[in-house]
């Protein structure tokens, strides 16, 4: 387990709650927030860009066994359970706040800091359309076309 705030008490729906205020002193409005089988979703708009972060997030499955191997009472499975999902809303508060105190402070600006996170007009966000171009360019060692309309020669 990770061990940012491996230990905290501190409720996720706290946290979550804490992430938009966090969000609305900075500036952000139009909050959605979503949760699925292993993941949850926290959206906002900011300086005219709408942003969302992905949370991935345990399965209870994953906590059948203790660290030793013995198996857990349903109770404890829950509760290890319950304890890694605090986890993970707490450092994603820790990683909103730093990223907004970042472009607060002028050590970064906000296209920069939630570059990954800001959704382009699919649906999709800069991060999950790159990752699969950066892939290919390292696997290939040549960069994709800028303009790749114009790549046949003529139009």
């Amino acid at each position: 387990m990770p061990t940012y705030a491996k230990d905290t008490n501190v409720a996720s729906e706290v946290s979550r709650l804490e992430i938009e205020k966090t969000l609305i002193r900075y500036g952000a409005e139009n909050f959605a927030y979503a949760t699925a089988a292993g993941k949850a979703m926290i959206g906002f708009s900011m300086y005219g860009r709408q942003v969302k972060f992905l949370l991935p997030l345990p399965r209870k499955e994953e906590f059948t066994l203790t660290p030793t191997g013995r198996a857990r009472t349903e109770k404890s499975q829950y509760d290890a359970w319950e304890q890694a999902c605090r986890q993970r809303w707490r450092a994603l508060l820790l990683v909103i706040k730093a990223k907004l105190e970042a472009v607060e402070c002028g050590i970064s600006v906000f296209e920069q800091e939630f570059m990954a996170n800001i959704i382009l007009p699919d649906g999709g966000t800069v991060g999950e359309f790159m990752l699969p171009q950066i892939e290919r360019a390292y696997s290939t060692g040549t960069m994709p076309a800028m303009l790749p309309i114009l790549e046949g020669g003529t139009s």
